[in-house]
């Protein structure tokens, strides 16, 4: 079973019932593993099964259900679309505003003029009909479907306050001969639209700055790169002609073109927009680049690695994209009332005409008509909608600038909770490139086969130290040799034969659960190298030790910084390593950490997660390895270091691309600011609803005789949105 995660942008969408809406159809297909549908970027991720659904049978139940979905193969027509959409939604609203102006003055201060009704009706008639065209037909469409939205409630409101109007305009009678005035509400009906339309340009446009950080990432890709042909002759290219192996050339001030190894040459790259490091790498024969990074001042060519989708670039775009995507623990509640806001709010309306009707005496139909109208146009499920997801947006967004890349939103809402931070110490703490410092050997030992037999295994390993003890062996004229049956032991080392001889090389642990003897002569060293901060590996044969490799590593400049951060942040911070514990404590007491577990294996490692757990603790693992994966996957918020292994940033929530830990406590703060706005969010949008559907509806005109104006209703309605995502744009400017 192949089950793909894709983003597909979504076109039709007017308020967030839309999104609640299409989700329900899409998810009840077959084949459909989840879906999320996000209102504020207008994208849908849906997991699928593609041996049982295909995106053409997604696309035609959401077309069914009265949207669209924009297939991958179509991306360039989302934006398009988006923006046909844009410029059609303001010339809509620019001819409202041409008819609404002198619209609104006539029913305000010149009701009385000659033939008032009859030229409100001409001014009204193109605002409904050219500018509110699309709330009606879009108002007609779902309800085919039996679905009700934000397109309902504006065109209900407004059509029946028209009808009604003209009614009133061709029989004045009517009324007057019961005793009543028949009221017109042509203005209302065509400045509600108006201010609906100006909103929806504001929300759109606030809209698109949330999803800025996306259009940031892939303004880096770009479209043609220089290619040095075998014969040397350089030509220009297409991006998307470039496969692995092409040599290309880099020239000063240009954009990498795709990830690679430097070849030839050395140069400045300025990598900030992807580490969030601000200071340029040295790049030198050798050394890796990485598409969309800035060459500096020198040239040099490189050999393409990793080309289109491959590429980290490519890899951060699409993470930023499901992230932005997905939803937050917090929205599925929202989710559930934003499905049942619109009937609920036609619900109110009905109720409120018809009690005004009961207790409303001569008036009871004027009033109950107004509160009818006004409850409609007050009704605001997109405030609702956008609370959520806009702060989710702008906080992934927000993380990816500062080269932190957060897979999902559970883990964006999730990291606010941390009370408890682990840390791995190879390749978190400390850089993960350890040097030898001291190789011994047992007396009387065969040294060049013995390095040549280590060699050959290490080189076999994927153990962040073996890197560097290969390359010690290999200055010393070690020889490669052939090894059979070798294996990794996680946590402990590598075994395997040579020359029919079997071979360890590992830790202390390992070493003695294999019943493996230590001689005295190298523990003493040993244990004097452990206590300075080396990590020993001991190297055997199936009987006793042969000797061992002590290594040192580096402490990370910005380690003991980061520690001091969360601490004073109220959060525990512990540090796990498979190191013996005098390397460990050493690190430790370096970079401020009291609590220290050593010579933990994996499994030991998941195992102490569970039980800071079980004390009731939030725990964030931080770690770059394979031998971290266990542990972070059961940690409730896991960070992996960017520069790490694969596997480990695969489970992680959250990457730290510059493997800088500073950045974690950033993730934190992070995590912690977008809460805030989500609840700030929350409140107003539902405090607006609260208070703003019993005002329109008349609560008020029995104690102070105050009824709202459909027109006040309608710019009020359009506002709650627009200030619900303009309070989340405001991440964008917060130091975090």
């Amino acid at each position: 079973m192949a089950v793909l995660k894709q983003v597909f942008p979504v076109t039709g969408m007017s308020c967030a019932s839309c999104a609640a809406s299409i989700e329900r159809v899409i998810i009840a297909q077959k084949g459909i593993s989840s879906a999320g549908v996000n209102y504020a970027n207008s994208n849908a991720l849906i997991e699928y099964d593609e041996a049982i659904v295909t995106p053409e049978k997604i696309k035609g139940v959401v077309k069914a259900a009265g949207y669209d979905l924009v297939l991958s193969e179509d991306e360039g027509a989302a934006e398009d679309s988006s923006q046909k959409t844009f410029i059609a939604l303001r010339s809509r609203a620019v001819v409202a505003i041409v008819f609404a102006t002198p619209l609104f003055i006539i029913g305000m201060f010149a009701m009385n003029m000659p033939y008032a009704n009859y030229i409100m009706w001409a001014l009204s008639t193109p605002v409904l009909f050219y500018s509110g065209s699309h709330f009606f037909t879009g108002a007609v469409r779902h309800a085919r479907h039996k679905v009700v939205n934000m397109d309902t409630l504006v065109a209900l409101s407004t059509g029946i306050a028209y009808s009604y109007s003209i009614f009133n305009t061709i029989f004045p009678h009517f009324w007057m001969s019961r005793g009543m005035h028949g009221h017109v509400y042509f203005e209302a009906s065509a400045v509600v639209i108006t201010f609906v339309l100006l909103g929806k340009i504001l929300e759109e446009k606030a809209k698109s700055n949330t999803s800025s950080a996306i259009k940031k990432l892939m303004g880096l890709q770009p479209q043609t790169v220089v290619r040095i042909a075998p014969a040397g002759i350089q030509e220009i290219v297409d991006i998307a002609a470039v496969v692995p192996k092409d040599v290309l050339l880099a020239k000063p001030g240009e954009r990498i073109a795709v990830d690679g190894t430097v070849k030839e040459g050395t140069s400045y790259v300025d990598e900030s927009m992807i580490t969030g490091e601000p200071v340029p790498t040295e790049k030198t024969t050798g050394m890796h680049v990485y598409a969309g990074t800035i060459n500096q001042k020198g040239s040099f060519t490189y050999t393409a690695a990793k080309v289109g989708a491959d590429t980290l670039l490519a890899h951060i775009i699409k993470m930023v994209q499901e992230a932005q995507g997905s939803k937050a623990p917090v929205q599925q509640l929202v989710d559930k009332i934003a499905a049942v806001f619109v009937p609920v709010v036609m619900g109110i309306a009905l109720m409120s005409f018809a009690l005004w009707l009961w207790l409303g005496g001569n008036d009871g139909w004027v009033h109950g008509f107004s509160a009818f109208v006004t409850v409609l146009v007050i009704a605001c499920p997109c405030a609702l909608g956008l609370a959520t997801p806009t702060a989710i947006i702008a906080g992934i967004g927000k993380g990816a600038g500062s080269g932190i890349l957060i897979k999902d939103a559970r883990s964006l809402e999730d990291a606010r909770k941390v009370n408890a931070v682990v840390l791995d110490k190879t390749g978190t703490i400390t850089y993960g490139k350890p040097q030898v410092t001291e190789l011994k050997w047992i007396a009387g030992a065969n040294e060049q086969l013995l390095q040549s037999v280590l060699y050959s295994m290490e080189q076999l390993s994927e153990h962040p130290l073996a890197g560097a003890l290969v390359e010690y062996l290999k200055a010393n004229r070690a020889e490669e040799l052939p090894v059979n049956s070798f294996s990794s032991i996680p946590g402990g080392g590598i075994t395997g034969f040579c020359n029919r001889t079997l071979y360890f090389a590992g830790t202390t642990a390992l070493l003695q659960s294999m019943n493996i003897s230590l001689p005295d002569e190298l523990l003493g060293d040993a244990d004097v190298l452990a206590q300075q901060a080396n990590t020993i590996i001991w190297f055997s044969d199936h009987a006793k030790a042969l000797g061992f490799v002590a290594l040192t590593d580096t402490i990370k400049p910005t380690s003991a910084a980061a520690v001091q951060q969360l601490q004073q942040m109220g959060i525990e911070v512990c540090m796990l390593t498979g190191d013996n514990s005098y390397a460990a404590t050493a690190i430790a007491h370096q970079v401020g950490i009291t609590h220290i577990e050593a010579g933990v294996s994996p499994a030991g490692k998941a195992a102490f997660i569970k039980q800071l757990q079980d004390k009731g603790r939030i725990v964030a693992m931080v770690g770059d390895g394979i031998n971290d994966s266990q542990a972070l996957a059961l940690a409730d918020v896991s960070i992996a270091m960017g520069k790490g292994a694969d596997i480990a940033m695969e489970v992680a929530g959250i990457t730290i691309i510059s493997s800088d830990l500073t950045a974690v406590a950033k993730s934190i703060n992070l995590s912690r600011k977008t809460a805030s706005l989500i609840r700030q969010n929350l409140f107003w949008a539902f405090i607006y609803n609260v208070i703003g559907i019993p005002v329109a509806a008349g609560i008020l005109y029995p104690v102070n005789g105050f009824l709202l104006n459909p027109m006040i209703a309608g710019g009020a309605m359009a506002l709650s949105s627009v200030s619900v995502v303009a309070n989340s744009l405001r991440l964008k400017w917060m130091k975090i």
